[in-house]
This record gives structure tokens, sequence and C-alpha cells, in this order.
């Protein structure tokens, strides 16, 4: 092959620009406010002070919670449809309480909601024909809350899809290591606090999002429903994306996949 890239084929390319299509998808906070009618910076001003800290320590307890009982119930089987209705459904309810009970209950309702949404990330995974007893797989399942669409002020160097992975690469490939040799019974493990630590950042901005959006006066547990629904999609689409890319880079290589991609933005 001499290093040559190999070129994909015309349907493997489009199925490329519908992934790219879901990662650059607008972020969160823009489809929320689409959906409300108004921007969720209102809300954010009606949350008590500190509140932000109080999300991120309770994003990565949530996320540390969801990745144990993921590992412990993720079943492999054939790569069929994944059950996108379902997840949905499970997640709107749990947000129908957060959204009734406002910001005191999201310390309950995040890690519901958080595990609802991973299981959906690896139903997504597998219907891409991942395994999901790999703990490769599990780790790019975790690796989804990362992604956060596309944002207004956004800087394409530090929020791009690819830099997103290259900056979590090494915490990953550590935690696979760690997770393939003791796995999760080893509390306390570095790299893996390290990894959830650095997708929990990213995560905990559009859990910060979503608890504004359920500040806003007249929400209520409709609005919560709602909201939550939008935040499953949210990672549903960028699931696709990821595991459709994960997908090509197994037949075609990642610097392949990786080149094409960003020629598609040029």
């Amino acid at each position: 092959m001499n290093g040559e890239l190999i070129p994909l084929t015309e349907a493997d390319r489009q199925r490329l620009v519908e992934a790219r299509q879901w990662l650059e998808s607008p972020g969160l906070a823009a489809r929320i406010s689409d959906k409300l009618g108004s921007p969720i910076e209102a809300g954010m001003k009606r949350l008590p002070s500190g509140w932000r800290e109080k999300v991120n320590n309770l994003t990565q307890t949530a996320l540390n919670q969801a990745l144990k009982a993921a590992i412990r119930t993720m079943k492999t089987g054939e790569s069929a449809q994944p059950s996108t209705r379902m997840h949905k459904f499970a997640v709107a309810t749990s947000g129908g309480v957060g959204g009734f009970f406002g910001l005191p209950a999201l310390a309950l309702e995040l890690p519901v909601s958080t595990t609802l949404i991973l299981r959906a990330i690896a139903d997504i995974a597998r219907s891409e024909g991942e395994d999901l007893h790999d703990t490769d797989t599990q780790l790019a399942c975790l690796t989804v809350f990362a992604l956060g669409g596309k944002g207004d002020a956004d800087d394409g160097a530090e929020s791009g899809y690819f830099a997103v992975r290259a900056a979590l690469a090494q915490s990953v490939t550590q935690a696979a290591e760690h997770l393939a040799s003791r796995g999760m019974t080893s509390e306390g493990a570095p790299v893996l606090i390290r990894l959830i630590t650095s997708v929990a950042q990213r995560f905990s901005v559009q859990v910060s999002q979503k608890v504004a959006a359920q500040a806003i006066p007249a929400i209520g547990a409709a609005g919560g429903a709602t909201i939550n629904t939008l935040f499953m999609d949210h990672y549903q689409r960028m699931a696709r994306g990821h595991f459709t890319i994960r997908a090509l880079e197994r037949q075609y290589g990642q610097e392949a996949v990786q080149a094409a991609y960003l020629a598609l933005g040029r």
C-alpha cells in the first residue's frame, strides 16, 4: 500500500456525511432554546450561587455510577436497530420528576438519566457492530458524553470531533488497560478517575444547560420531560455519528476516515 490512504466508496462516503451532520449538529443549548422559544440564559440567572460546582460534582458521580451499572448489564447480540423510542420514553419519565422538583432533585434524577443515556449509546454501538464486552467499546460509549455538538461559542480547534478524541486518547488507553486487567473492582483507580473527570468536565456543560432550562418559570414536569427527551436525543445523535465513524475506521483506518471527514468541512 506504500502508506496510501484507502479511498471511501460512495456509499461509505455518504455514511460519513451523515455522521458528520450528526456530530456537527446544533448543540443542546440551541435545541432547547429553540424548543422553549427563549434562550436558557434566563434560567441560569435564577439558579442559586455555587450551582456550577454542585453540577460538576454530581456529573462526575453520575458518570461513575452509570459506567459501573452499564458494564454489569451490557449484553452482546445481533446488530439490530437500536430502541431509540424506548430510551427516550424512559428518560422523559425521569425528566418529568426532575422538572417537577427542580434543582434539589438533580442528585437523584441525573444518575438515572445518565445511566439510561449510556444504555442507549451502547444500543447504538452494538447496532454498528461493536462488541459490548470489549472494554474499548465500553469506554467509547463513555466518551460520547464528551461530545457536545456545535455551539455558537465553540472553538473548532478545541471542540472538533477528532480534537476531543485526541484529547481523551491517552486517558482512554490507560483506562482500558486498567479495566481489562482489574475490571471495576479496584476502587479509586487513578487512570479511570482521570478519564471520568475529563469526560465529566465536558458533560457538565450540557447538564448545566439542561438544569438552567428546567429553572425557567413554568417549565414544570412536562417541560422537564421535554428537556430530558432532547437531552437523550442529543447523545443518541452523537453516538450515531461516533460509532458510524468507528465502523468506517475498522474498514479504512482512522487516518483515511479523518482526512475524508475534515475534507467535508472545507
